[in-house]
């Protein structure tokens, strides 16, 4: 059992390279607080040198001269039942240009690219714009049970973790939804900042501000915890290995994609996407219920569902096999989890530093 100094943890055992640490395997949910006050001076420059010696790991020099990278692998993403084969290329020029180029191998479907350009969105197909009150298309409803009315709350969609409004609140009924596209580059900002950090220990494109936060313990190894914060609500933690000095884990919370509420007597869904949850709604009343009853039965189930959506999931996104690379120490394997469960392992085949790359890779389509 791992203890992390000033943080609520329970019991996952996670293989990082040599070093194996012990993780909470659910987040403590804590009811709505004021807001955090700013961290110390003394937890900022902590943080500030623990990223100083985890750049030196990661390269120093070599690390500083560091203009392009060209990463190609494969990635298995979890799909129902089945795991989902991609081959990608990821293009960087620093400081704010990215872009993600995957293929489906298995599938009949065309090559997709996401990424950005400064504050300009690159991706192919375009984004498309949420419909219905409840959230995007294509949200799982609950089956019904025999006799008995579907839960109302259960057929509407959530957003998905990304999708935000402004000033970083979640889109779907809490707030005015921010333009799609805005949406949809701060979402894959993010998603590159998580790894910028892995590979870089910094992030250019999506600046952070970095407070010490705790020391997480095993019998194998510790590492140290940094809190960060971005614009709007963006949050995260980086813990940094302290023997290597290199980063293992960057982990954060989101909503629930999905919500799914069920009735007494019904079974389970066989399959649940990750990040969606599944919780028990109210006995349902008879079909033949005067309507104040089955409007009271509404209410509680839309309840339910609140409580469920406003309580956040633990993403994590690890960092293993690290290999030097021209210089570079730089991660060979990544595994992002949901919770405990795994949804993606990739894998990277190539690295290539400071190449010559097609900026036509980074033209936004119009």
């Amino acid at each position: 059992m791992v203890a992390v100094r000033g943080v609520s943890v329970a019991a996952q055992m996670v293989a990082i390279g040599a070093t194996a640490i012990v993780l909470a395997q659910t987040p403590v949910v804590q009811p709505p607080q004021a807001p955090t006050p700013a961290p110390s001076p003394e937890s900022v420059k902590k943080a500030e040198q623990v990223l100083a010696d985890a750049r030196k790991a990661l390269g120093g020099d070599k690390l500083a001269d560091l203009k392009t990278l060209i990463a190609s692998g494969r990635t298995k993403r979890v799909r129902g039942n089945n795991l989902v084969p991609i081959e990608f290329e990821i293009l960087i020029e620093l400081p704010n240009k990215y872009v993600r180029a995957d293929e489906f191998p298995a599938e009949d479907t065309d090559p997709t690219s996401s990424g950005f350009n400064g504050d300009t969105l690159i991706q192919i197909p375009p984004p498309t714009v949420p419909t219905g009150p409840g959230g995007p298309p294509g949200a799982a409803p609950v089956a019904p049970s025999q006799g008995r009315p579907t839960p109302p709350a259960a057929a509407a969609g959530a957003p998905p973790p990304g999708d935000m409004a402004a000033g970083g609140r979640m889109s779907g009924g809490r707030g005015p939804a921010m333009d799609p596209r805005r949406a949809r580059l701060l979402s894959v900002k993010q998603d590159y900042t998580r790894l910028a950090l892995g590979l870089f220990g910094a992030s250019t494109a999506y600046p952070l501000t970095f407070s010490y936060a705790a020391v997480a313990e095993a019998p194998q190894g510790r590492a140290d915890v940094l809190d960060a914060k971005g614009e709007g609500n963006f949050t995260l933690r980086l813990f940094i290995n302290s023997e290597t000095r290199l980063p293992v884990m960057v982990s954060w919370t989101t909503p629930p994609t999905n919500v799914i509420v069920t009735v007494p007597g019904q079974p389970p869904p066989s399959s649940v996407a990750p990040g969606a949850v599944v919780v028990a709604g109210p006995p349902a009343p008879p079909k033949d219920a005067p309507k104040e009853e089955m409007d009271k039965y509404s209410k509680e189930v839309l309840a339910v569902r609140a409580k469920a959506q406003a309580t956040p999931i633990e993403q994590r996104l690890y960092f293993a096999d690290y290999r030097d690379v021209d210089g570079l120490k730089l991660p060979f394997r990544l595994r992002r989890a949901i919770g405990a469960e795994t949804t993606e392992e990739t894998t990277f085949d190539r690295f290539r530093i400071n190449a010559k790359l097609d900026q036509k890779k980074f033209e936004p389509v119009k």
